[in-house]
């Protein structure tokens, strides 16, 4: 039976509360971690605040009214939306950055990892790799607050993370631009040695329980393993994502001395 550590309970200042203050912040381009609806609520101003969630990548959960009233706030009117300490990237922007930079593009997509101690584990190394930024969905992931924040170290405040509305239509952009994209999968054939990682990449990480979804994993260009002396029905996610990126790490460093010798 697994536990599950209790997140805090969100600073005050970081809350926006009741439906037109959320609005409002949506259309001002505010970033925003996430909105709580109560799930019994309709309406036409309800439809409004979702169409611009929508357009703005930020996720809608529909809710209880107790869940809102544990903000311990007044007048929610069964709308609550937490500000992100991140400021969210366009993804077609860092790409174009980071190639008129004259790097080769290195980028990690992150689908279904819930646990905030392996994001943040995973952030620390990536920042730390030369990782140009974390690809994440807008569902299906967890919270970068301010626990994920702190278990980063502050990387995830240094490391550009791009939050999309499908992690498939996120390979798709990367493929436009001559990306290519490696699946990490305990039981591809080709070990993760074998790969040549100074080409531009992007590298899709799964949870350790489901693994990656069947669908990027046969969008993905190519699919690796980490090999084990003892069989294990898996490694550690973070752990995993530390392997793989310092692999990368080694073999770009590695070419870029040679080249300058």
């Amino acid at each position: 039976m697994k536990h599950f550590r209790p997140q805090s309970r969100p600073k005050k200042s970081l809350l926006v509360v009741g439906r037109k203050a959320v609005t409002e912040a949506l259309k001002e381009g505010k970033p925003l971690e996430r909105i709580y609806l109560q799930n019994n609520l309709g309406g036409k101003e309800l439809s409004e605040l979702v169409k611009l969630a929508e357009q703005n990548n930020v996720p809608v959960n529909k809710v209880p009214e107790a869940k809102l009233n544990a903000f311990n706030v007044t007048s929610h009117e069964g709308c609550v939306a937490l500000l992100s300490k991140i400021q969210y990237q366009d993804l077609q922007e860092i790409i174009s950055f980071v190639v008129e930079r004259g790097e080769v593009p290195l980028f990690l997509l992150l689908d279904g990892i819930t646990d905030i101690r392996n994001i943040g584990g995973i952030a620390r190394t990536a920042f730390c790799t030369g990782v140009n930024a974390i690809i994440i969905p807008d569902k299906g992931v967890g919270m970068l607050n301010e626990d994920a924040i702190l278990t980063s170290a502050g990387a995830l405040e240094k490391l550009p993370v791009c939050r999309v509305n499908s992690l498939l239509k996120a390979i798709d952009e990367l493929h436009l631009n001559g990306i290519k994209v490696l699946a990490s999968e305990m039981t591809a054939a080709e070990n993760v040695f074998d790969i040549d990682f100074k080409e531009p990449l992007a590298i899709i990480m799964g949870s350790e329980e489901k693994g990656i979804y069947p669908a990027l994993l046969k969008a993905s260009d190519e699919k690796f393993k980490i090999p084990m002396v003892n069989d294990f029905e898996s490694l550690n996610v973070s752990v995993a994502t530390g392997m793989i990126l310092y692999e990368a790490m080694k073999q770009r460093q590695f070419t870029r001395a040679k080249s300058e010798q």
